[in-house]
């Protein structure tokens, strides 16, 4: 036990904590030097999408020999959707090494992870990261980060904490600017020397709190976790005790433990590792695994309960089934249930509508990923706006979700910012002027989030930040408006034309192009006021013998507005749908006919947890 060391890297988005696990694992000697994976880069973002976006979504395990000592890393998101899986890494971790930009400093993110690892009295050893950038400015980012420490009320022991500036794409890391750079030894020995060996006891019986999940078709549930208490071997009994105190009992098939990213089987584990079990098939985050039904479970901690929910159903549009391969009710029910197995922040379930199902999560981001992950697994779904999941209070007042929301931002910006803000009925509760930064705390309801980062991102130019994270269900703000555009909806079938194109880009922005597949109830462009209007974009011009002046002349079409997943998933009313298929991303009308459309009344439709 005391040659295992269990460390979290925490950082705000992009600053380096994954490239810094490269440089561990690479220069550790876990890979052979011929391995392939020795070329690579962010070895743990191991999803397409981490890759692409550069964010790491899923907290992960690997582990490093270095001297005698096994280290186990665990690598944290830095995005607030994925705010759960941070709290979670924490009960499995003595120590944590805090990655700063030594260009950007200590931001919003780093606060929200710095104060769950302070919390959980992990020793923390600060790495000023990315040195050889430019613009870097080690010094004054370490000063920084030692105010960072101060306002979160450290204590006089973790403020006396070590620190080691490094370059992780380099992979060197030194103790003093002036030294020579090297390797990434100076690290290595720091997480030996300060992080404590874990907090456990090998003397009594097992114990093992759960804080992560995968899942094998072969072996089903994987619960990870450290092991708090005695030692587990493969074949033992044991006893699974769930969060409201039942007791399961079962057997232990199968023990991972972690070198590099691989899972190795070994027979038996002590108190102090992190290790993966097998065996029990309804374990949950936060609960217990023990050797026997006497012994009391470890503390179990609740995770932040999901705030928004989001229709998934069926594609019975006119063009589905024509890109992907996997369109029925039973294909997504299926994919969406295999989520949740390994994705605790997720809730799922059936609605009196066979073809739809309500999805609950963190933020729009989470569930726009899970989207995206099913695109490309060729399945096809239309996705509704999100909507804010409220409560009722013992008295019946309608209580909603009101988050904490950190921003970062530059002072030129914060007039718009803030009367943004007071139009989405968020209260300020604190701000604070450093240079030409702001830092602005406010409480905002979850509704008012949605559709925030385009603003924010568009109106600072792409330099605001901001984090937000769950803080409790309070008394309803009252409406908060929605878009102030309509849409512009087709009323033919069709493949769009130019012709119509350019009379319709007269009315709003178009949204396709000419040669797209058009069908009824297609959303094809944002009407420039606030009402939908049906248009036409199949029209062709009309052919007679005479001539006509317009021959010669060119169609000029502005080019048209295209929309992210993400962004398209806030653009939408609560009328419309994102219909998501492998190739294509379109918006459409809830109910396609017009007629239709016109009789179903709108209505502010509000939706309560069942307590």
């Amino acid at each position: 036990m005391q040659h295992i060391r269990n460390i979290a890297i925490i950082a705000h988005v992009d600053h380096g904590k994954t490239t810094l696990v490269d440089g561990l694992l690479k220069q550790s000697g876990t890979f052979r030097a011929n391995q392939a994976i020795a070329a690579e880069e962010r070895i743990m973002d191991s999803m397409d999408l981490e890759r692409e976006k550069g964010i790491t979504i899923r907290a992960k395990n690997a582990a490093f020999k270095y001297k005698n000592y096994h280290v186990n890393i665990v690598d944290t998101p830095g995005h607030a959707d994925f705010g759960g899986e941070v709290e979670r890494a924490m009960s499995m971790i003595d120590g944590v090494l805090l990655v700063v930009d030594a260009a950007d400093g200590p931001q919003a993110q780093t606060r929200f992870v710095l104060r769950k690892a302070l919390e959980a009295g992990a020793k923390p050893i600060v790495v000023i990261n990315k040195i050889d950038r430019e613009n870097a400015n080690p010094k004054k980012v370490l000063d920084e980060v030692f105010d960072l420490f101060v306002s979160l009320h450290a204590t006089d022991e973790q403020l006396d904490f070590p620190f080691v500036y490094a370059s992780a794409k380099e992979g060197y890391a030194k103790l003093d600017l002036s030294h020579v750079s090297g390797t990434m030894e100076p690290l290595f020995d720091a997480i030996v020397k300060f992080v404590p060996p874990p907090r456990a006891f090998a003397s009594e019986g097992f114990q093992l709190l759960v804080a992560n999940l995968d899942y094998s078709d072969y072996l089903g549930r994987i619960a990870f976790g450290k092991i708090y208490s005695g030692k587990i071997t493969m074949g033992q009994s044991a006893v699974c005790i769930h969060g409201n105190g039942t007791k399961v009992g079962g057997k232990i098939t199968m023990i991972y433990h972690f070198e590099g990213l691989k899972r190795i089987e070994v027979q038996e584990a002590h108190a102090g590792d992190i290790v993966g079990v097998t065996g029990f098939e309804e374990v949950f985050i936060g609960e217990s695994i023990v050797d026997n039904p006497e012994r009391p479970p470890l503390p179990h901690k609740p995770i932040d309960p999901p705030t928004i929910q989001m229709e998934f159903a069926v594609n019975d549009g006119p063009l589905g089934g024509n890109d992907g391969k996997l369109v029925t009710a039973r294909h997504l029910w299926e994919r969406l249930v295999k989520e949740t197995r390994t994705n605790v922040a997720l809730r799922i379930e059936q609605t009196s509508d066979p073809k739809v199902f309500a999805v609950s999560g963190r933020g729009e981001m989470q569930i726009a990923i899970l989207v995206e992950q099913m695109r490309r697994e060729g399945y096809e779904v239309l996705v509704s706006r999100p909507e804010v999941l409220w409560k009722k209070d013992a008295a019946g007042n309608l209580l909603e979700p009101i988050e904490k929301l950190f921003l970062e931002i530059p002072q030129e910006h914060m007039g718009p910012i803030m009367e943004n803000l007071a139009f989405r009925k968020a209260e300020i509760t604190h701000m604070d002027h450093h240079g030409t930064q702001v830092t602005i705390e406010a409480l905002i309801p979850m509704r008012g989030l949605i559709g925030f980062e385009t603003d924010l991102m568009n109106t600072t130019r792409g330099l605001g930040v901001m984090s937000h994270l769950f803080h409790e269900y309070g008394p309803d703000r009252g409406e908060i408006a929605a878009r102030k555009n309509g849409s512009l909806v087709s009323m033919e079938d069709g493949e769009a034309m130019a012709y119509a194109l350019n009379m319709i880009q007269e009315r709003g922005r178009l949204m396709v192009e000419p040669g797209e597949k058009i069908y009824k109830g297609m959303i094809v462009g944002e009407n420039a006021r606030d009402n939908d209007i049906p248009v036409n974009p199949c029209k062709a011009k009309k052919l007679t013998n005479m001539r006509s002046q317009g021959d010669g002349k060119g169609i000029q079409l502005n080019p048209p507005l295209k929309l992210s997943l993400e962004r398209a998933l806030e653009y939408i009313g609560p009328d419309e749908y994102v219909e998501a298929t492998p190739h294509n991303l379109r918006l459409r009308k809830k109910i396609l006919d017009e007629n239709q459309r016109k009789r179903a009344a709108q209505q502010r439709a509000v939706k309560v947890v069942a307590e």
